[in-house]
């Protein structure tokens, strides 16, 4: 039971976890005596062409995203040793009691954070997300016992497009990248850097234009 849920949430992370904070409108770090202004992504307004390129085109593409997403001088594509130094002060949700029944009543945003719940079965919260208004860049993903699950990175320019995220285990470990070109077009890697498909909507097409997948709540 608890391999299956394990790879319940998975794949469900895998589905929606990466987009879980998509379209919040999002707050600049200030300061207590500050006013939080809330800031509009600039949405571009790009055609989505996969099916009408050539495989070369699309490998071409995708050679230019990858070096984009991996490059050596990402702030966010991080050793293990970059992950645990970084990250070492969210390996725990101390508050995870609060954040968890917060979340479990459909409490989605307060002052200081934004909140996602995933469940199984659509009554048991199995994992909580937390995007902080001071630290728009991380979006945390726990356990109900406020353990670490998953972490989602965004680049510098987020919420503007096109930026992307890369998506890391509590080890540090890499498990997927995404380009987002807009809200509707999402490039994804796997944690070796291989292309896995592109989301154009609640479509996903693999490297020859095939349709492999499909994703719920569109």
């Amino acid at each position: 039971m608890k391999k299956l849920l394990t790879l319940l949430v998975f794949i469900l992370f895998m589905a929606n976890g990466a987009l879980a904070f998509e379209d919040i409108q999002v707050v600049e770090p200030v300061t207590k005596t500050e006013t939080a202004e809330v800031k509009t992504p600039e949405i571009p307004d790009v055609k989505f062409d996969w099916l009408d390129l050539t495989k070369e085109q699309r490998i071409n593409v995708l050679n230019d995203f990858g070096s984009v997403v991996f490059n050596d001088d990402s702030k966010i594509h991080l050793t293990k040793q970059e992950f645990n130094s970084q990250l070492a002060k969210y390996k725990k949700d101390k508050e995870f009691k609060h954040h968890y029944m917060l979340t479990n009543n459909g409490v989605t945003d307060d002052e200081d954070a934004k909140y996602n719940p995933f469940y199984y079965k659509k009554d048991t919260l199995v994992i909580y997300a937390i995007q902080y208004k001071n630290d728009i860049h991380h979006s945390l993903y726990y356990t109900p016992y406020g353990k670490l699950y998953y972490v989602d990175i965004t680049s510098d320019n987020y919420p503007n497009y096109p930026y992307y995220s890369m998506q890391y285990n509590r080890k540090g470990v890499l498990k997927s990248a995404i380009y987002f070109v807009s809200p509707d077009i999402q490039y994804m890697f796997n944690g070796e850097q291989e292309f896995v498909g592109v989301w154009y909507k609640d479509k996903l097409y693999d490297i020859d234009g095939k349709q492999i997948s499909t994703r719920e709540g569109w």
